[in-house]
């Protein structure tokens, strides 16, 4: 069966770092687009990046740009989420999103709070 997991949340200060990482088991990752949703509490899920299987057209949510890149290795099954300079406003549960024609599947979420 599917499996996509995430791993790599926590908590950091304002300006920190952090790397999240997905791998996806149970399908045939060079098909799929990966991508990284967030939700913060009381609003709705949004997309922060994508990348397509072979890497390219990569887009990235405005208010992310410049600061969080997305990437991943096809050999592993694994996407990342580099996200630099962090901001408090960053704070939401991150979601890996796997996509292919009509198949979807979702992991269960990462925690990431930015706080002093």
């Amino acid at each position: 069966q599917v499996q996509v997991v995430e791993s790599g949340g926590g908590l950091v200060q304002p300006g920190g770092s952090l790397r999240l990482s997905c791998v996806a088991s149970g399908l045939t990752f060079i098909r799929y687009t990966m991508a990284w949703y967030r939700q913060a509490p009381g609003k709705e899920r949004e997309l922060v990046a994508r990348i397509l299987p072979t890497g390219g057209n990569i887009r990235y949510a405005d208010s992310v740009k410049g600061r969080f890149s997305i990437s991943r290795v096809n050999a592993k099954n694994t996407v990342y989420l580099q996200m630099n300079s962090l901001k408090p406003e960053d704070t939401a549960v991150y979601y890996c999103n796997a996509s292919w024609t009509n198949f979807e599947f979702w992991g269960q979420g990462t925690q990431v709070t930015v706080s002093s």
